[in-house]
């Protein structure tokens, strides 16, 4: 429940590699309706691509370039941006006659492989996010051009990863959800969770806490309508570290305390519940607790 997963190493990449991507804008076909749901699975990359290349067999011309656009994401999440690179530049020459579900999925994660979450820091040179953020703008346009709302939204939210101000990220949270927002799509509509927590996020970093908590529970009443607990559990986490940040603190370490439980239970104890009740005890001076929830955090895996 680490807020600073909510906002992917990475060789240079030439402005050559990343302006013919601008020309293809002009010319967009109907979206391919492949589901590529079922073939994901984020936290297992190398599953992922397994999947995307076996469906390469039966796939038709469009939908095998969507295809390899996923597989050189799978690429980017295991740090691996030169050959997520690779895989994009040999799909770039065939986007001319390509739908713009295709072409905004190459801009996506051509875009990724410039500026994301795992990215270290060093590679995110000013030249490297001005590319990203050209790259990731072209996106927004080309979906929004052709009602793809859902990847219009994770373009919008991927620019928070390129200007990452506080006030930035907040204003890119609100330029999706205004999309999210005017949308029937249920693609997009699925967004609306993560970015009312994106935004909460932000308003936190910027000391607006009671927004920040507005937001948060709004994302924790979404996340309630679906089935994933520990999306619901980390909404739960979000707005007990804002009712610390405000001062209320015995609310704060009621939702914490039964989130040790669950996590316990779950057999997924967080360390970033842990720091929470340590942070909380030792500001009420009871070492004997904060030291308790310092041990516990310790003894977890890095």
């Amino acid at each position: 429940m680490n807020p600073t997963r909510l906002l992917s190493s990475s060789h240079h990449l030439g402005v050559a590699f990343a302006v013919p991507f601008v020309a293809l804008l002009m010319l967009a076909l109907p979206a391919h309706a492949i589901d590529l749901g079922p073939l994901w699975n984020y936290d297992k990359p190398e599953l992922s691509e397994q999947r995307f290349r076996a469906a390469l067999a039966t796939a038709n011309a469009d939908d095998a370039l969507i295809l390899q656009t996923q597989i050189a994401r799978t690429y980017g999440l295991r740090g691996n941006f030169a050959r997520a690179r690779e895989t994009l530049a040999a799909v770039e020459p065939q986007l001319a006659n390509a739908s713009a579900e295709a072409k905004v999925r190459y801009a996506l994660e051509l875009g990724r492989t410039l500026v994301s979450a795992t990215h270290p820091p060093a590679s995110q040179t000013p030249q490297v996010r001005e590319q990203a953020r050209a790259v990731y703008r072209g996106a927004v346009e080309l979906a929004t051009a052709n009602q793809l709302d859902a990847l219009a939204i994770d373009a919008l939210h991927m620019l928070a990863f390129v200007d990452t101000a506080p006030a930035d990220q907040l204003k890119w949270a609100r330029e999706a959800l205004k999309v999210t927002d005017a949308s029937t799509q249920p693609d997009a509509r699925k967004w609306e969770a993560a970015l009312r927590n994106n935004a909460g996020y932000a308003l936190h970093q910027l000391g607006r806490f009671e927004e920040a908590l507005s937001e948060f529970k709004t994302a924790l009443l979404l996340r309630q309508r679906g089935t994933d607990e520990e999306a619901i559990r980390e909404a739960r986490w979000m707005i007990a570290w804002t009712l610390r940040a405000l001062k209320r603190g015995d609310e704060a370490l009621a939702i914490q305390l039964q989130l040790e439980r669950e996590c316990d239970a779950a057999g997924a104890p967080d360390r970033y519940v842990f720091e929470e009740l340590e942070a909380h005890y030792r500001a009420n001076g009871d070492t004997e607790r904060a030291d308790h929830y310092a041990a516990r955090r310790k003894a977890l895996p890095a």
